[in-house]
């Protein structure tokens, strides 16, 4: 299993940024994605979800500003992040949970007030 996150910057607040996860190494198409962020000092926290047939799921700090989506023929799943806060600044990461949890080297994402 392979994941690479990419799509990452800085962006001044209220900016928008939109990340992807490229995977491979399983069938992408029969899986649930997640992403998660982990920022200094803070533990690792889930930030979206998304089903193997397309539902997502957010975390509550999200308010409506993120979209997860997938492409089952690219293997890619996304993350499109509007209205970015300040408190959004963390190392983006994609995670698989397949008989152990599979992580791929993240994206930063720095968000300037």
């Amino acid at each position: 299993v392979q994941l690479q996150a990419s799509g990452g910057g800085l962006v001044q607040a209220g900016g928008s940024l939109r990340l992807s996860c490229s995977a491979s190494g399983f069938i992408f198409r029969l899986n649930t994605m997640d992403w998660y962020r982990q920022a200094p000092g803070k533990q690792r926290e889930m930030v979206a979800t998304i089903t193997s047939n397309g539902i997502p799921k957010y975390a509550d700090f999200v308010k409506g500003r993120f979209t997860v989506s997938r492409d089952n023929v690219r293997n890619t799943v996304f993350l499109q992040m509007n209205s970015l806060e300040p408190e959004d600044t963390a190392v983006y990461l994609c995670h698989l949970n397949r008989s152990r949890d599979w992580w791929g080297r993240g994206t930063q994402v720095t968000v300037s007030s």
